[in-house]
């Protein structure tokens, strides 16, 4: 299997992984006002279908192929640890560009501390499942 393909069906896992999480976050009334999907739809101008098919596409291609092609660079010691090095740079990413654009402010301090504390988790997951699963799918 090409590295490539890896890093797709690794971010594939970790964003289903991640949309799950989403989901019962959301369910639980954790902070219900963050909904990613939601402010992707927003910014695409479509409807949730967009914004699901957004989530997946930056998830499962941009971050399976810059996990496959950049991973090594990323520091971390170990596909885990790089995986997860890379997910809190797609939250920092998130974090100074996505949310001031959707009006919740620098690392979303408009919406609380803790809607930058639950997201930093989220990215860290994600991160994880796709370091796992990147070296799983090579041995």
């Amino acid at each position: 299997m090409s590295n490539n393909l890896r890093g797709i069906i690794a971010g594939l896992i970790a964003t289903v992984v991640l949309s799950l999480l989403m989901v019962v976050k959301g369910m639980m009334g954790v902070m219900p006002d963050l909904n990613v999907i939601a402010m992707l739809a927003s910014k695409l101008g479509g409807s949730m279908a967009i914004g699901w098919a957004a989530h997946f596409t930056i998830g499962a291609i941009l971050y399976g192929l810059v996990f496959a092609n950049l991973g090594s660079m990323i520091p971390g010691g170990s596909d885990i640890g790089r995986g997860i090095v890379l997910g809190v740079i797609g939250w920092l990413v998130m974090m100074v560009a996505l949310m001031p654009m959707v009006g919740a402010g620098f690392f979303a301090l408009n919406m609380g501390m803790m809607a930058a504390v639950a997201t930093l988790v989220l990215h860290a997951i994600f991160g994880f499942v796709l370091g796992f699963t990147y070296k799983k799918l090579g041995s």
